[in-house]
């Protein structure tokens, strides 16, 4: 049985304040968990993805930080917990700290060694069970853009569609022709999964092609913007849904600018979660820097334009 019950919404993936000395900022953490989770249309919380500059955080951190979020929306909203990883064993370990967490389910990313050496199929597939049999959980899976040598083949997706404990897919292909094949094929595979669109630089286009929601971390500053696109795109109001991305673009371009997400670029989020009064600072970890005064600048204009000063 599935550990979460519906996927199909908005997933913010959760930004991790700390404090000025680079500890957890749990009493900021609580309130930005508990603000998104008091957004209708959002259906769950992600922890530690790469909007939650999980690479700065510990083991121990990353499962204090689930605690915490879980803890914070217990009884009103499920969450899940990414595993970062580089092997089985420790996959599995960080799969345990989770689900001791609080965490409902796990969204798996490709372990990094990847990204270098590449993988075979059934690499991944004994990846995902492993994980799976730690915690007894339902997996997301993570998929990493087309051009990198983590990508996900359309045939692979399809046997992860296939496995009964993924739930759902986390898209971010970055090249539509193989995002449009991929969706295909997991749909083809089992239509049941549900499929997020993970391009916070370009939600309109990639919601279009029939998914069933968004896990971004974009969704931590805008949540409401987000959902509220997606329910155009649902109605098939065109016109509305290019008026919310109208609003949405130039926000996107102060925090992403051309590219796509980063770790400079979470940080400039964070400064423009801090701009609209999200949330009180904008710390982040080394090495990551913050945005320069003219990036500020850049992005307190595009916060005020949108009217997102709260």
């Amino acid at each position: 049985m599935p550990t979460i019950a519906n996927y199909r919404g908005i997933i913010p993936a959760i930004a991790c304040p700390f404090t000025a000395e680079g500890a957890i900022d749990e009493p900021s953490l609580r309130h930005l968990a508990s603000w998104l989770g008091s957004h209708k249309g959002v259906v769950a919380i992600m922890t530690n993805g790469h909007t939650g500059e999980v690479f700065s955080l510990t083991p121990l951190e990353r499962a204090e930080v689930t605690r915490i979020v879980a803890d914070e929306l217990k009884g009103k909203l499920p969450v899940i917990s990414s595993i970062v990883c580089e092997g089985l064993a420790e996959a599995a370990d960080h799969a345990r700290l989770a689900k001791e967490a609080g965490a409902a389910a796990l969204d798996v990313m490709p372990p990094h060694h990847w990204l270098r050496f590449g993988f075979h199929a059934d690499h991944a597939l004994a990846y995902f069970e492993n994980i799976w049999k730690a915690s007894q959980l339902d997996l997301v899976c993570h998929v990493y853009p087309a051009y990198s040598k983590a990508s996900y083949s359309s045939a692979l997706l399809a046997d992860l569609a296939r496995l009964p404990y993924v739930q759902a897919f986390k898209v971010g292909q970055r090249e539509m022709s193989k995002y449009a094949r991929d969706l295909k094929a997991i749909r083809d595979a089992d239509a049941s999964k549900a499929i997020l669109t993970c391009h916070d630089e370009y939600l309109l286009a990639s919601m279009v092609q029939g998914v069933d929601g968004a896990l971004v971390g974009f969704a931590s500053f805008i949540p409401q913007l987000i959902i509220d696109l997606y329910a155009a795109v649902k109605k098939g109001d065109l016109n509305e849904a290019m008026r919310i991305q109208g609003i949405i673009t130039p926000l996107k371009e102060a925090v992403y600018g051309a590219g796509e997400p980063t770790g400079e670029a979470h940080a400039r989020m964070k400064t423009a979660m801090k701009c609209a009064g999200v949330i009180a600072n904008d710390f982040v970890r080394a090495p990551t820097h913050r945005p320069s005064a003219q990036e500020e600048a850049e992005i307190q204009r595009a916060v005020d334009a949108a009217g997102l000063v709260r």
